[in-house]
């Protein structure tokens, strides 16, 4: 079996579009996924941060226990719009041999429209693996466009996380482990610049 590598992006995707996950309270989460789309509560000028992994949304939300967290979506978004993300972003954090130096990648932070964290991707029980996942917080001009360009379809996921996390309870792994999304490698070509 060929070894994941360290950041490598893993995702629900088509050719046109791209899954990612989010949690939220049942006031914002349950309008956006009977309409399919982020109702005008949700704030477009604040930092949204989207995950294309299930298992870490599910690690994220506590498989939607925590508060405000309630609520899992799965929102299918264009691919042109994530990539376009993806190509303006920054790391949210200085690393060496990435940016030149902490200056250089603090002056690319501040026009960044869009910032990454590689976080360690989680197992069926949540523990950490020794491979990254990606998390994409998105600001100004670009939550606006997730919210109102990219966004192609939005589902409520919660069921499911319960129902997985309802089998891992009783033991049945297996069973839990047949009802994930299949996540392959995202084809996103080089990414340099977030030290994948």
């Amino acid at each position: 079996m060929q070894a994941v590598p360290h950041r490598q992006i893993r995702a629900t995707h088509t050719d046109t579009t791209i899954t990612v996950y989010q949690a939220y309270a049942p006031r914002l989460g349950l309008p956006a996924a009977r309409d399919g789309r982020f109702p005008p509560a949700w704030k477009r000028e604040r930092m949204t941060w989207i995950k294309p992994s299930f298992l870490w949304m599910m690690y994220r939300c506590g498989w939607a226990a925590k508060a405000d967290q309630e609520t899992v979506l799965a929102v299918e978004i264009t691919r042109d719009g994530f990539d376009s993300a993806l190509r303006g972003a920054c790391l949210s954090h200085y690393e060496a041999g990435v940016h030149a130096d902490r200056a250089a990648w603090q002056e690319s932070l501040r026009g960044a429209p869009a910032r990454v964290q590689w976080d360690p991707e989680r197992d069926l029980h949540l523990n950490p693996l020794p491979y990254r996942s990606l998390q994409l917080g998105l600001s100004g001009p670009a939550s606006r466009a997730y919210a109102d360009e990219w966004t192609v379809s939005i589902r409520d996921v919660t069921p499911l996380a319960r129902e997985v996390h309802g089998l891992l309870r009783s033991g049945r792994d297996d069973a839990a482990h047949a009802l994930l999304p299949v996540e392959t490698p995202y084809p996103s070509g080089p990414l340099g610049h977030l030290g994948a």
